[in-house]
């Protein structure tokens, strides 16, 4: 089946290159030109990445992004943009973005980056659905961490940190193995962004001292239960 993808796009001309030459790599592509088309889009149906536009009419693609997010759709989202600056890099990730690819690019690249976020979400689709944590536990379905002191839903991203570490419950991983495994590469925006997410999972579990995530100095994190 071709896999769908939502190109979120004010510029008619690139829409229309993206668009066609993605066809030819057996992607069904639907355009969308501004925010609340993209809105429209993504209750109408679903697709497996969003390309998304940062410079748009009216509504921005960050803004975009958290709206989706806050409605819960985890549709993974490549940011394209003209804007590289670090600042805009990050604010880009923590709106809950997967990757971010500046304009100029090349259609080889673009697919590359498709290819590689839609294969680390297949991976991620084998995560387990849900497990105890101390006082704690957490269901991959709702995204939701449960404590007698009250819930919280997380977004896929803090999600995904979580159940990796999970995985890797008191053992000692590295920046590098989280950056790749979740980000795709160790990259440093990308590693500024994902200590925003580890600081949210601490306060998350701040209701009970026997889980916690260390600081290895120089080395990494462990997620720790007692």
């Amino acid at each position: 089946m071709r896999q769908k993808i939502l190109l979120v796009e004010d510029d008619v001309n690139l829409a229309f290159v993206v668009k066609d030459t993605l066809a030819t790599r057996d992607y069904d592509v639907i355009h969308a030109q501004d925010g609340q088309a993209a809105l429209r889009a993504v209750s109408g149906g679903s697709y497996d990445i969003i390309l998304m536009d940062v410079m748009l009419p009216g509504m921005d693609g960050f803004t975009i992004t958290q709206q989706l997010r806050r409605q819960r759709d985890q549709t993974p989202i490549l940011f394209l943009t003209a804007r590289g600056q670090q600042e805009d890099r990050i604010r880009g990730f923590e709106s809950g973005g997967d990757d971010y690819l500046t304009k100029p690019f090349s259609i080889e690249e673009l697919t590359l980056r498709i290819k590689a976020i839609l294969r680390r979400t297949q991976r991620e689709d084998e995560r387990p659905l849900s497990f105890p944590l101390g006082s704690y536990s957490f269901d991959y379905d709702t995204f939701t961490l449960s404590h007698i002191m009250g819930d919280v839903t997380m977004t896929r991203r803090e999600a995904d940190l979580l159940v990796f570490f999970y995985q890797h419950c008191n053992k000692t991983v590295t920046r590098e193995q989280l950056l790749v495994a979740l980000w795709g590469e160790n990259d440093y925006f990308k590693g500024r962004s994902m200590d925003v997410f580890i600081t949210r999972l601490r306060k998350y579990f701040q209701h009970d001292d026997s889980v916690r995530i260390t600081n290895i100095h120089g080395v990494g994190f462990r997620l720790e239960t007692s």
